[in-house]
């Protein structure tokens, strides 16, 4: 059995789809701490030919509380509505805008507080919009020491889940390595996105944007078809 297992993204690049098409079980994590500066509460649209930033606001509490006690912020009731027309403003042309646009609203206009079921609401739906069928599973129900750390906890989670395959973004080459894996029985692969390109617009193209770009500017069949698009290794 393949497993996967990543932190919650807003609306992630396709590489993290990728990912979660390749596996049979996908584990989000929610019982960690969250990381200033990434892809949690963020994302990047094309914004006039350019990358753009669109955040979600959240309340400020202590760095030590883990992602699933992290909250949006009260001001997030305007800034949803502000993202919203940027997306348009953005990708009001796009060749799928009309098909497109009302799954991100629906998943900006969720009503939810808890950054991490409003970011799990939102792979849903774009996960039942690409016919993406794999389990989700979330880390803290998983029987096992949530003490532990790095790879000993992913080791852990495979080993609770009988998972003999365990599947990670390329750049956790660095981290892991394929020998500590195999002695516990389970072989471990890196998975690289190919590189991909479409046509944006008139504009240069610009890489490794928001699932929205993809989906704004590809049919649900050719992005099917990028899913497929990687390397591992």
């Amino acid at each position: 059995m393949k497993l996967a297992i990543m932190q919650p993204y807003f609306l992630p690049y396709i590489g993290y789809f990728q990912l979660m098409n390749a596996v049979d079980e996908f584990v989000i994590y929610d019982n960690i701490k969250f990381t200033k500066k990434g892809w949690l509460n963020r994302n990047r649209i094309l914004v006039n030919g350019k990358d753009s930033y669109i955040t979600i606001p959240l309340k400020k509490i202590p760095d030590y509380f883990d992602i699933r006690d992290r909250y949006l912020a009260e001001i997030w009731r305007f800034e949803k509505k502000k993202m919203l027309n940027r997306v348009i403003e953005s990708y009001r042309k796009a060749p799928k805008f009309d098909v497109v646009y009302p799954i991100i609203e629906k998943c900006i206009l969720y009503e939810e507080s808890n950054l991490f079921k409003f970011i799990l609401n939102s792979l849903r739906l774009v996960n039942e919009y690409l016919e993406i069928r794999t389990s989700f599973l979330i880390s803290s129900t998983i029987s096992i020491n949530h003490e532990l750390k790095a790879e000993k906890k992913v080791v852990a989670i495979c080993k609770s889940r009988k998972a003999n395959v365990y599947l990670n973004p390329i750049g956790g080459i660095q981290l892991y390595l394929k020998d500590d894996f195999k002695d516990e029985g389970i072989d471990l692969y890196f998975l690289k996105t190919n590189e991909l390109r479409y046509k944006q617009f008139k504009n240069d193209f610009v890489p490794s944007l928001s699932i929205i770009d993809v989906m704004m500017f590809n049919s649900k069949e050719e992005i099917r078809k990028m899913l497929g698009k990687y390397i591992v290794e």
